[in-house]
């Protein structure tokens, strides 16, 4: 018999989990077989939990690493200028959306209405406002720039990926012919994170029924207007990143309209949106960007790829607005200082998640941590991932796009070659 799609799986996982948890909280929480389940779904739960948080450190500081030393994968002086102004493009977009995400969260403010007990035990050393905003930059670059390999042992996430960067920009400025193998190393490390990942995400149905029984089970059922409230945020939050602001500065550097964009790339969004993979998504979109787009192969041979692991805008966002979420459920008030810490953790998480569904459930753990948000909390956003990842999917592979039509303009405007076709 031919074994059901994890998301099948997931979502009877998810099913299951709630049932149960109501059917523990009717019969008591002094029962005995009350405390039996909670005691193995407590033990389920935070082994996945774990599984998660092993991966973390491998798969964010491969993934940076190999990104952005694939700048330097191409010789030439025109391929690196196209490298770094696409880097630009994808850091510009990607603070456009956690703004958007963080404005959203502040504004409309989902789980403020509702404080859940199981995280107190979780936040008793929490201190919100322990920075203060105007001292947020040099406690920030104490935590990012600090021993590498004390880092890596003490799972100090910020200096971790701090370091990733750096030495992902000096393989990129060294070369291909002077640090070959060593990329090579780190795709095959990445490579093989990936693998893991996939095993990790077959553990998930059972994690995420063992995380909704103890949730259900000892919580009220407000939580799920509140979770439906975060989903309607930061759907919207997504769509209007992907209708307004990805077509508005498509058109302000281009002058392509929506329209004449959405005609050759829907193929490629609708795929997207089906499969919630930019990885799976990307034969399409190279099609799209070249054939209908009209973008030189060139540059789609290698925006497109880079953006796959790189540019994740609708992931971005929603790690951002689920952070301030997170939160709020929690009982704590973030300060500007927390959120900027959340600002950048995001958009280095986002650039270190996998183009595969649901990989930012893994780089989630990571903006959590860095603010000293209990982990645990990912099983509320667990039941609703899979719904929001075709939105950030789709959002991230059109923002790939985007930047391939974006970099072709600015790359012809820098090298001021009259007569070079644009072929927008």
């Amino acid at each position: 018999m031919q074994m059901h799609s994890l998301n099948t799986q997931i979502l009877a996982g998810t099913v299951a989990g709630i049932l149960l948890g109501l059917g523990l909280a009717a019969v008591g929480p002094d029962a005995a077989i009350t405390r039996h389940s909670l005691a193995v779904a407590s033990l389920v739960g935070t082994l996945f939990i774990d599984l998660l948080k092993m991966l973390l450190v491998p798969l964010v500081f491969t993934s940076i690493v190999t990104g952005v030393a694939s700048l330097g994968a191409h010789d030439g002086k025109q391929m690196r200028r196209i490298g770094w102004i696409t880097l630009g493009f994808f850091v510009f977009s990607m603070a456009v959306a956690i703004f958007l995400g963080l404005s959203a969260a502040n504004l409309f403010r989902p789980g403020s209405d509702l404080n859940l007990t199981l995280f107190q035990d979780s936040m008793q050393h929490f201190q919100a406002g322990q920075t203060a905003t105007s001292g947020f930059l040099v406690p920030f670059l104490h935590t990012l720039f600090q021993n590498p390999f004390a880092a890596l042992a003490q799972g100090n996430i910020l200096a971790i990926v701090g370091f990733a960067l750096i030495l992902g920009m000096a393989m990129a400025l060294h070369g291909q012919h002077g640090c070959g193998n060593l990329l090579l190393l780190f795709r095959e490390g990445m490579d093989l994170m990936l693998v893991i990942t996939g095993w990790i995400m077959q553990l998930a149905p059972l994690g995420i029924m063992a995380l909704l029984t103890q949730l259900v089970a000892t919580q009220n059922t407000l939580l799920l207007g509140t979770l439906a409230k975060f989903v309607l945020v930061v759907a919207g939050t997504t769509l209007l990143h992907g209708i307004v602001i990805l077509p508005l500065i498509l058109y302000s550097v281009t002058g392509m309209t929506p329209v004449r964009f959405w005609q050759g790339a829907h193929k490629a969004l609708v795929t997207a949106f089906a499969t919630s993979s930019s990885a799976a998504t990307l034969p399409v979109t190279l099609q799209c960007v070249q054939d209908n787009l009209h973008v030189r192969k060139d540059i789609a041979g290698f925006v497109i790829p880079l953006g796959a692991t790189l540019n994740m805008d609708g992931t971005a966002l929603y790690e951002a607005a689920a952070a301030l979420f997170i939160a709020n459920l929690a009982g704590i008030e973030l300060a500007m200082a927390q959120q900027m810490t959340v600002f950048f953790t995001a958009m280095i998480a986002a650039m270190g998640a996998p183009g595969i569904p649901s990989a930012g459930m893994v780089t989630m753990v990571m903006v959590l941590q860095s603010v000293g948000l209990p982990v645990e909390a990912i099983a509320i956003l667990l039941p609703v991932d899979r719904l929001l990842d075709t939105f950030r999917t789709t959002v991230n592979v059109e923002g790939d796009m985007v930047a391939c039509l974006v970099v072709q303009k600015m790359t012809d405007r820098s090298l001021s070659r009259p007569g070079q076709p644009h072929s927008l």
